[in-house]
């Protein structure tokens, strides 16, 4: 496939409307060339690994890895980021809460199906979401599949992962309520992984507007009481990120709640 010589250069969704995953797949190639031949290397393995386990997966119309796409691209171009074990993690930030059993090899074993999760995240290709069946506990999958991930990449990567990824929620509690106390909390501790957050927030946040359907509204309402938080977090003087860079994400902030506020306070009439 041709892609214009601009593409580098292109909005990551404009990228993803014209030239759907491919697109995004060579403006990745662009980006990582300027790492190391070993650094590419371990990026090329976890977005081969990402594929593999998203490969099923479908975000609202598009195939899940653009969203693990967009996520490490915007690390790489608009934060500027060169550490490879945040990239890494970031391809690879859902794999342990969407896909614990087949990363940890139990699925055959216990033939645990992947967990669906409501929201921005995956379900299957007929978005039906998980079948019935036996179950690992939840505690053991999630420490087995990190446990893959610090084998493969790292601790450290294991760890960014582990701090991006959402707990097992108390069913008497709200949800959006314990996933904001979860963000401020893992976040708190690892700096790095508010970047992967926020980026991942950036791709969720601002790019509501190509969500449809009901599912909109949720979003809008889940994330928007987010954004307060985020700020104060990209804002600490320990974040590593330029001053130019958390200009860049705050001005992104702002877009995400100008937009919450048009589909939450501005509700068009039927």
């Amino acid at each position: 496939m041709d892609f214009p010589p601009y593409l580098a250069t292109m909005p990551m969704h404009a990228i993803t409307e014209i030239h759907g995953e491919p697109g995004l797949l060579e403006r990745f190639r662009l980006e990582i060339r300027a790492f190391d031949p070993d650094a590419r290397a371990r990026l090329t393995a976890a977005l081969d690994l990402a594929a593999e386990l998203h490969r099923d997966d479908r975000r609202v119309r598009e195939p899940y890895l653009n969203h693990l796409l967009r996520v490490a691209i915007r690390m790489m171009h608009h934060y500027q980021v060169r550490d490879v074990d945040v990239i890494v993690a970031g391809l690879l930030h859902d794999a342990v809460e969407d896909h614990p059993a087949e990363l940890a090899g139990l699925a055959e074993d216990h033939r645990v199906e992947p967990t669906g999760r409501s929201g921005d995240h995956p379900t299957g290709p007929a978005g039906d979401g998980p079948s019935a069946g036996p179950e690992v506990a939840a505690g053991d999958r999630t420490a087995a599949a990190l446990a893959v991930l610090a084998a493969r990449f790292g601790p450290r990567v294991a760890r960014l992962v582990a701090a991006v990824t959402n707990p097992a929620y108390d069913p008497g509690r709200d949800r959006h309520a314990q996933y904001r106390e979860h963000v401020a909390a893992s976040l708190d501790r690892e700096p790095w992984a508010r970047v992967i957050k926020v980026s991942d927030f950036t791709d969720n946040g601002v790019g509501v507007i190509h969500a449809v359907g009901p599912k909109v509204f949720s979003l809008a309402a889940k994330y928007r009481p987010l954004v307060p938080v985020l700020r104060e977090l990209v804002a600490r003087s320990d974040t590593p990120l330029t001053p130019a860079v958390k200009a860049h994400i705050f001005s992104q902030l702002d877009l995400a709640e100008e937009r919450f506020s048009g589909i939450l306070d501005h509700p068009v009439s039927t």
